[in-house]
C-alpha cells in the first residue's frame, strides 16, 4: 500500500511539472502574437549588442580626434579686389567720357573690396587648393595658417573657371601641415563627413553631416563674371556649408579630403555641395605646371533635335545634334562645318543628342583626328577635323 501511494505521488508531481511548462510556453507564444513589435525590437537590440563587425574608425565619436589632426592645414583666405566705381552716372556713357571726362576731372574712382574664403594645404611645398570664385579678380591674396603669427602673401599658380578650382602657393621657412587627398569615388551615400571652413569670418568652424547624394548637376550664376557655372558631378551633403566655407575641405572619417566645399542651396536648408576630390586630382598637375587646364575643343554651339527640326530638315528621327554656331578660327570652321549641319556620328560613336558630342570630344586629346558624319541639305557628308585646344 505504501509503495502504491508513492507511485501515485510521483505521477502527480510529474503531471504538475508538465502542465506548468505547457502554461509558460503557451503564455510566451500568446504574448508574441499579441505584441509582435516588442519581440521584434528585442531581437534587433540583441543583434546590435553583439555586432562587433563595424570598424572603430567608422564611429562618429572619432570626429573630435579627426578635427584635431586636420584643422591646422585648413587656411583662411582673404582677397583684395579693385574695381572701377563711377562717381557720376554720366561716366557710364563712353561719348561723355570722351568729350568731357578729362576736362571736368570725372575719371572713375577705384573701389577696393575684401573677400574671404577657405582652402587647405595639399603638400609640404605650400600648395593650397581652393575654389576659383574665392580668388577671382583678386589683386592680392593673403592666407592665414593656424599656428603662424602673420598671414602669408599667396601667389595664384593656376585656376579654372569651369571646374571652379584654383591652386595657390605660399612660402614658409617653417614646416607646413597638409592634408591627404582621398578617393571620392569610394565614398557611399549615407557616410559621415566633416566640413571645415571660415563661414562669416568665423575661422575653423566645424560642421558634420552625411553624404546625401552623388553626381548632382548644379548651375549657379556667377555675379562677378556674369556667366553661369555649370557643375556636373557634385557631392551633396547636409553638413552646413555657409558663405566663407567655399574652398574648405570635406573630410571623411579616415581623415582624408574627399571634396571641396563649394556651394549652398539658398532656397533650402541642409543642402550643400562639394566638388569631388578626384575631379581636382585629375587636373592638379596641369594647374600647377601650366596654370590652366588643357581641354579638347572643336568650336561649335549645339542644340538637341526637336520634332519641328526633324520635320524641317526632313530627318528620319531625333538622333543627332544640330550645329547652331561655328566659332571663328576654330577647328570646326577650318574643317568646313556650317551652321545647320546635323552631327549624326563621330568616328565610331553614334550621336543621339548634343551631350553625346560634348562627351565624345571631352575624351579626345588635342591634335587627335576625328571624322564627323553630318547631314547637310539632304546629303550625308564625311568631314575630318583636328581637335584643338580650348582657348581660355
Amino acid at each position: 500500500m505504501i509503495i502504491f501511494n508513492k507511485h501515485k505521488y510521483l505521477i502527480a508531481v510529474l503531471l504538475g511539472l508538465a502542465l506548468g511548462a505547457a502554461l509558460v510556453v503557451g503564455g510566451i507564444s500568446a504574448y508574441n502574437m499579441i505584441y509582435p513589435s516588442n519581440s521584434a525590437k528585442a531581437g534587433i537590440q540583441g543583434t546590435a549588442l553583439v555586432n562587433t563587425s563595424a570598424p572603430e574608425t567608422a564611429l562618429p565619436t572619432s570626429i573630435p580626434d579627426i578635427v584635431d589632426n586636420v584643422s591646422n592645414a585648413v587656411v583662411y583666405i582673404e582677397t583684395t579686389v579693385e574695381s572701377n566705381a563711377a562717381s557720376n552716372p554720366f561716366l557710364n556713357d563712353p561719348f561723355f567720357r570722351q568729350f568731357f571726362g578729362d576736362d571736368f576731372g570725372l575719371q572713375p574712382k577705384s573701389r577696393v573690396s575684401k573677400g574671404v574664403g577657405s582652402g587647405f594645404i595639399i603638400n609640404a611645398d605650400g600648395y593650397i587648393l581652393t575654389n576659383e570664385h574665392v580668388i577671382d579678380n583678386a589683386k592680392e591674396v593673403n592666407v592665414t595658417v593656424k599656428g603662424f603669427e602673420n598671414p602669408f602673401k599667396a601667389t595664384v599658380v593656376g585656376k579654372d573657371f569651369d571646374l571652379d578650382l584654383a591652386v595657390l602657393k605660399i612660402n614658409s621657412s617653417k614646416k607646413l601641415p597638409y592634408l591627404n587627398l582621398g578617393n571620392s569615388d569610394s565614398m557611399r551615400v549615407g557616410e559621415w563627413v566633416i566640413a571645415i571652413g571660415n563661414p562669416y569670418r568665423l575661422d575653423h568652424t566645424v560642421t558634420v553631416g552625411v553624404i546625401s547624394a552623388k553626381g548632382r548637376p548644379v548651375t549657379i550664376s556667377d555675379e562677378s563674371s556674369g556667366k553661369d557655372r555649370v557643375y556636373k558631378n557634385l557631392i551633396q551633403t547636409d553638413a552646413a556649408i555657409n558663405p566663407g566655407n567655399s574652398g574648405g575641405p570635406l573630410i571623411s572619417l579616415n581623415g582624408d579630403v574627399i571634396g571641396i566645399n563649394t556651394a549652398i542651396n539658398a532656397q533650402a536648408q541642409g543642402i550643400g555641395f562639394a566638388i569631388p576630390i578626384n575631379t581636382a586630382k585629375e587636373v592638379l598637375n596641369d594647374l600647377i605646371k601650366n596654370g590652366s587646364i588643357t581641354r579638347p575643343y572643336i568650336g561649335v554651339g549645339l542644340q538637341d533635335l526637336t520634332k519641328d527640326l526633324v520635320d524641317y530638315f526632313k530627318l528620319k528621327d531625333q538622333n543627332g545634334a544640330i550645329i547652331t554656331y561655328v566659332y571663328p578660327d576654330s577647328p570646326a570652321e577650318k574643317a568646313g562645318l556650317q551652321q545647320g549641319d546635323v552631327i549624326i556620328k563621330i568616328n565610331e560613336t553614334t550621336i543621339k543628342n548634343s551631350n553625346d558630342v560634348v562627351e565624345t570630344v571631352s575624351k579626345a586629346k588635342v591634335n587627335d583626328k576625328m571624322v564627323l558624319v553630318v547631314y547637310r541639305n539632304g546629303q550625308t557628308l564625311y568631314i575630318s577635323l583636328v581637335v584643338g585646344k580650348k582657348p581660355q
